[in-house]
C-alpha cells in the first residue's frame, strides 16, 4: 500500500510554491510528518486527501489516480482525512456524526451506523456517543473528528495537528491508538509535538519551503541527534540538525 507522489507543485492563488516538484513515496506502518509553520505539512496531505490537486505532477495510491474520474472514487474511498479544523453539522450527534462520515465513503447505512459504534469507542466516546457535538468540549470534538476517520477503515489515514485540543491523557489515549492501527492502516500524522514519536511511529518525514529534508525510519532520524537515541531530547536535537542542515 503505498500513498505516492510524484513531481507535485502547488501554489495558492496568488502566492508562491508551497510544494515544489516533490517526489514521496509514503508505504506502510506509520509516518509522523514534522516541519515549521508554513512548511507545507497541511497542503501536502490536502493534496493526499485529493481535496486540493496539484497544479503540476499526480497523486497515486497504489496505482489509483485521484483525478482520473474511472479511480477517484476508489481513490477517495481508500484515503481519509483530518483536517486542522474538522466542521461540524449543527444538531447532529456524535453517532451520526461518524455514522454520516461512513456513508460519506462508500458504506451502506447499516454498516455506518455499525462501523461508528467502534469508532467511537475507540476514541474513548462510547458513553457520548448519543450526545450532540456540540455539547462536548473541544478536545471531545477532536477525538469525534478522529472517530470521523478512522469509521470506514481506510487504507491510508492522512491526519493533520489530530492532537491540538487534547489534555495529555487524551493525547497518551491517541499514540495508544495510533500504535494499534499500525497493522491495519497506514497512518501519516502532522504534528509539533515530537517528544514521543518511537511510540507510536516507525517513520519520520521532515519537510521544510515544500522539500523533503529527511524521509527515513525513527532510529536513522534519532541518530542524527548526535547523543543516545534513547535520550529525551533526542529527537528535539535530531530534528533542529535536519533543519539546520537543509537551510545550507
Amino acid at each position: 500500500m503505498t500513498l505516492t507522489f510524484r513531481e507535485c507543485t502547488f501554489r495558492y492563488r496568488g502566492g508562491d510554491d508551497v510544494i515544489q516538484s516533490l517526489d514521496l513515496a509514503f508505504t506502510s506502518g506509520s509516518t509522523v510528518l514534522l516541519g515549521p509553520n508554513g512548511a507545507g505539512k497541511s497542503t501536502l496531505l490536502s493534496l493526499g486527501a485529493s481535496a486540493l490537486r496539484p497544479r503540476s505532477g499526480d497523486v497515486t495510491f497504489d496505482g489509483l489516480s485521484a483525478w482520473n474520474r474511472r479511480q477517484s472514487a476508489a481513490y477517495r474511498a481508500s484515503v481519509a482525512w483530518l483536517p486542522q479544523k474538522p466542521s461540524f453539522l449543527p444538531g447532529m450527534t456524535c453517532r451520526q456524526h461518524v455514522t454520516y462520515a461512513g456513508w460519506l465513503k462508500g458504506m451502506a447505512q447499516r454498516d455506518a451506523s455499525s462501523a461508528s459504534g467502534e469508532a467511537l469507542e475507540r476514541v474513548g466516546l462510547a458513553r457520548q456517543a448519543d450526545r450532540k457535538v456540540s455539547e462536548l468540549s473541544g478536545g471531545q470534538q477532536q477525538r469525534v473528528a478522529i472517530a470521523q476517520a478512522i469509521v470506514h477503515r481506510a487504507k491510508v489515514l492522512l491526519l493533520d495537528e489530530p492532537t491540538v485540543g487534547l489534555d495529555p491523557k487524551q493525547r497518551r489515549s491517541f499514540l495508544q491508538l495510533i500504535a494499534s492501527l499500525r497493522n491495519e492502516t497506514h497512518v501519516i500524522v502532522s504534528t509539533h509535538d515530537i517528544a514521543d514519536i518511537s511510540e507510536a511511529f516507525s517513520d519520520v518525514v521532515v519537510l521544510h519551503g515544500g522539500k523533503v529534508l529527511f524521509s527515513g525510519p525513527v532510529p536513522a532520524f534519532l541518530a542524527l541527534s548526535g547523543t543516545s537515541i534513547h535520550s529525551e531530547r533526542a529527537a528535539e536535537d535530531a530534528y533542529t540538525a535536519v533543519l539546520e542542515a537543509g537551510s545550507r
